[in-house]
């Protein structure tokens, strides 16, 4: 098994992608790992209509677009976690949950995970009652009263996606207006079956039978529901590089123009990075600079 690599890419989401197309495609010898899914918080987008020379197409449609490229590319690709890496210098070692691999050059590109509730018993009711992901989920809910925590674009487009399977969702929104989209309010406004909450948070987490059987919101009201779906923002996915001595704002990495951190031979871009925007099209771009500065 090779365990060397000029480039080791960590994060399989498009920044990831592009950068080990960009480096397989100039000759380098180059590993991508991921620990969860390809295309990474892609999956979780019910509509894409903001990539130039696409007009419209589901997260889980382009992540498998970005898998299949990886497969004709002959990309070599592991899933596994990394847990560590170590600077050694010229040559660093990044180790995984399963093998421990030596690189010139790393590329993270990790991601961001979702924000959680901070609730008694969350962990308990994740997969069963609590999810993160409408699409990855939904149908599990199908004919079920759900709700959906969050005023962004992620939490009207889950409510807008769970409003065709789901008798009712109930959107429960901490400000007086939501902060998403003007198309996506007013589709929100049109559905009879979604219904807003505004100026409230869920408090508790009601329990039945070791499922989730309801929610308390302000600390009064007991909404009956099967299914809670938190979309209320992202975290930097940056735990395992607690070792290194990188740069760093608020968990974001900081790099420079060609997507280089403080630390030589190791590059960030994506979500993972501080910037004034998080887009599909910036991720891809940023993938591309950062490969592109990989001298070997």
């Amino acid at each position: 098994m090779k365990t060397s690599f000029d480039c080791i890419v960590i994060g399989a989401g498009i920044a990831g992608v592009t950068a080990a197309i960009y480096l397989k495609r100039a000759g380098k010898n180059v590993l991508l790992i991921e620990k969860n899914s390809i295309g990474g918080q892609l999956i979780s987008i019910t509509k894409i209509e903001n990539y130039p020379g696409i007009s419209s197409i589901d997260g889980a449609s382009f992540s498998m677009n970005l898998y299949n490229q990886i497969k004709e590319l002959e990309i070599e690709f592991k899933y596994a976690e990394v847990t560590n890496i170590i600077d050694n210098g010229e040559y660093k070692e990044v180790i995984t949950s399963k093998d421990i691999y030596t690189t010139k050059n790393i590329i993270l590109s990790v991601g961001r995970t979702p924000r959680k509730l901070l609730l008694n018993n969350e962990e308990k009711f994740i997969g069963n009652g609590i999810s993160y992901c409408a699409v990855c989920d939904g149908s599990l809910y199908k004919g079920k009263e759900v709700a959906v925590v969050g005023g962004g674009n992620s939490a009207a487009e889950s409510a807008l996606y769970l409003a065709n399977i789901c008798p009712k969702v109930t959107l429960i929104n901490r400000s007086d207006k939501l902060r998403a989209d003007e198309i996506l309010v007013e589709e929100i406004e049109s559905k009879n079956n979604i219904e807003i909450l505004y100026n409230s948070k869920v408090t508790d987490l009601v329990e039945l039978d070791n499922k989730l059987d309801g929610i308390i919101v302000n600390g009064t009201t007991n909404l009956k529901i099967e299914g809670l779906f938190t979309n209320i923002g992202l975290d930097p996915d940056a735990k395992f590089l607690g070792n290194l001595n990188l740069e760093m704002e608020n968990k974001y990495i900081i790099v420079d123009k060609n997507m280089k951190t403080n630390i030589n031979g190791i590059y960030a871009c994506g979500d993972i990075i501080k910037k004034g925007l998080y887009q599909i099209v910036t991720a891809a771009g940023e993938g591309a600079i950062a490969a592109t500065n990989i001298k070997g």
